[in-house]
């Protein structure tokens, strides 16, 4: 995506300093929601295609100041602008500020604007400031990024916390006076983002709100309840209904099976390549994320029969690198689908629940099941009416962390 260049011109305003940031560009816009943005080109809808139910009506007529730019980085995964720069970042600050920032992460390996109609627009709408990063990597081989197993994962944390230091410090000079509460919100992977900043970096935050959050533990995650989903799908495909029993011993809902299909084409398979080759790339020797859709048996390193129990002790000790340990040091409220096939409640909200508990910090979270939630609300259209999109759960959710978190007299 690139901003055009005359609207650029036309709409840029006195800058705003990113403490950190190699190149940063700032841009007064008349509406920084997706309804003002899509037209100026300060977004990009690619970006969060799927992500939003059809017929939602979001937030608007939001002005402010727009700034995009980049931190030092090395690779050069994301196209946005034309700048081939990774490490890049959105902050919004809006004309009618409440005080507070919001920062997140995209889910997936989506660029900065992924989270643009389901967060920024809603927290803008309330007079937050509102900050994005593309996490230090995109696309479909964010495995190359880094050097030691687990390296590009890592980094989706450390560019978290680097843009929440770099934003509140912004807002601050920008405002003239720092934000009084800053909130840290994603969706799957963004949701990862959100738990593990708030074991490790307490003291940047006030809250968070993880939605259908990806949860990494030392038992495997992914690695564990997505090889068992691609060796019985094509079985399923082919007639045998036991292989939806497995399917479903494997931790995904009962009915959420509308949505298989669609995931084992789009998602299962490709994630697992993906997650795998950035933390256990010897699986498939010299080979780069393995051979898409082998059948079972068939290719030497082929995901579909991954074991992660079995595998060495280097690829347990990369998986426990990049893990999440519940201690939690700061109010999170954790909303999840119960029909979400990608991170099923059983394997990952549920898990990390419990890990919470076990951690002793149970009084600081509140775990909200969400009837009929997909993983993202693009999916509801496969079932509209058995799916119910998780966007209002979010807004809700925001409601209810303010009300948590607002300081007493």
């Amino acid at each position: 995506m690139t901003v055009p260049a005359a609207v650029a011109h036309e709409d840029r305003c006195a800058g705003v300093r990113v403490p950190g940031a190699a190149y940063a560009v700032s841009s007064c816009l008349a509406d920084l929601t997706t309804t003002g943005t899509v037209r100026t080109g300060h977004t990009d809808p690619e970006d969060w295609k799927g992500l939003v139910a059809e017929n939602t009506v979001t937030p608007s007529g939001v002005p402010g100041v727009q700034i995009d730019g980049y931190f030092p980085d090395t690779s050069t995964t994301n196209t946005n602008h034309g700048w081939h720069h990774d490490s890049q970042f959105v902050i919004r600050l809006p004309r009618n500020w409440n005080g507070g920032l919001v920062v997140a992460g995209p889910p997936g390996t989506r660029e900065q604007y992924a989270n643009d109609p389901i967060i920024s627009d809603q927290v803008l709408a309330r007079g937050y400031a509102y900050a994005g990063t593309d996490k230090g990597n995109t696309g479909a081989e964010v495995h190359r990024d880094g050097v030691r197993p687990g390296d590009a994962i890592m980094e989706w944390h450390r560019r978290t916390t680097q843009l929440t230091v770099a934003a509140k410090k912004a807002a601050g000079r920008h405002y003239g006076r720092p934000p009084r509460v800053t909130y840290a919100a994603g969706l799957s992977a963004g949701g990862y983002l959100v738990r593990r900043q708030l074991e490790q970096h307490p003291e940047l935050y006030t809250g968070g709100i993880d939605w259908n959050a990806l949860t990494f533990t030392a038992q495997g995650s992914l690695l564990t309840t997505l090889p068992p989903a691609l060796r019985a799908f094509p079985r399923l495909a082919a007639g045998d209904r036991s292989a939806r029993d497995e399917i479903i011993a494997a931790g995904y809902p009962a009915g959420s099976e509308k949505q298989w299909g669609y995931l084992y084409r789009t998602q299962w398979d490709s994630l697992q390549r993906l997650v795998r080759e950035e933390l256990d790339p010897g699986y498939d020797g010299p080979l780069q994320a393995g051979t898409p859709f082998c059948p079972a048996g068939t290719t030497p390193g082929c995901d579909t029969d991954y074991d992660f129990a079995t595998r060495p002790n280097p690829v347990h000790r990369a998986v426990e690198r990049i893990s999440l340990t519940g201690d939690i040091q700061r109010p999170l409220i954790s909303v999840q689908g119960t029909l979400d096939a990608l991170t099923p409640p059983a394997a990952f909200g549920d898990v990390y629940a419990r890990m919470v508990t076990a951690a002793g910090r149970a009084p600081l979270h509140r775990y909200h099941h969400i009837p009929g939630g997909t993983h993202t609300d693009g999916l509801t259209a496969l079932d509209p009416e058995a799916y119910t999109p998780m966007l209002p759960a979010f807004v809700t959710a925001l409601t209810e962390l303010e009300t948590w978190t607002r300081p007493t007299a």
